[in-house]
Formats: structure tokens, C-alpha cells, sequence
């Protein structure tokens, strides 16, 4: 560990299991996709101490983790969850989002449509 409880970015990411593996990480700072308190990462050598927010950008998600301390090896999750507190948004809830697909027009059982009966759907939908 570094001075006043300070560590690597890349390090901390993988103790906290925010990633599998510390090359992970790096590439994960690299690609600007860690903030420290509002500042992009820029390498993953880049300290974080206690005190410190990180916003993370994993898989469509955006995670906000206050830095509680510095990990001293990758251990269970109960551990883990040690390093930090979370911050983050509550995720929004399915039914706020429109959905991806239309709901089917046709009784379920009844085959393929149409060429005529896509036709009526689409102008229903004002596709024309």
C-alpha cells in the first residue's frame, strides 16, 4: 500500500470485485470510464484514498461508490463490501421504460401474418 492509506485505482477496483482482474481495471480507467471525485481517471496508477467518490460505468449501468478504505487482497464479497459504500442511483423500474417490442395484434396460435394483415399493422402504427 501507498502512504496515508492511498492505492492504485486498478488495484482497488479489483480488491473491491468491481472487476475480475486488475488488467480488467486498467483497461476500464483507460477508457475513461472511472471518475475520481468528478475527474476522469487517466491511468491506473492514479490513487484513491478514503473520502474519495467513484462513479463507474459497467455494462449500461453507472455505479456510484464512496472509498471507505484501501483493500489489502481480493477476498470474499462480505469484504469487499467493506471498502466501500454505495452510492448509486436506484435502478429505474421496468414498468417506467417503453417497452422494446410491440405487443402482438394476432391471437397467440394463429401462425405467421399476412403480407395484407402486416400492412394494417404498419399503418396502425403510422409506419407508412
Amino acid at each position: 500500500m501507498g502512504a496515508e492509506g492511498r492505492q492504485r485505482i486498478d488495484k482497488w477496483l479489483f480488491f473491491s470485485r468491481a472487476v475480475k482482474s486488475r488488467s480488467l481495471a486498467a483497461k476500464l480507467v483507460v477508457a475513461g470510464r472511472v471518475r475520481i471525485n468528478r475527474d476522469k481517471a487517466a491511468q491506473a496508477s492514479d490513487l484513491v484514498k478514503p473520502g474519495d467518490v467513484l462513479t463507474i460505468t459497467l455494462d449500461r449501468r453507472i455505479f456510484v461508490w464512496k472509498v471507505l478504505g484501501a483493500g489489502v487482497r481480493r477476498g470474499p464479497a462480505e469484504e469487499a463490501r467493506t471498502l466501500y459504500e454505495d452510492m448509486s442511483p436506484p435502478p429505474t423500474p421496468k414498468a417506467d421504460t417503453l417497452p422494446d417490442a410491440i405487443p402482438a395484434l394476432r391471437e397467440a396460435g394463429t401462425g405467421r401474418p399476412t403480407k395484407r394483415e402486416r400492412r394494417q399493422t404498419d399503418r396502425l402504427l403510422g409506419e407508412d
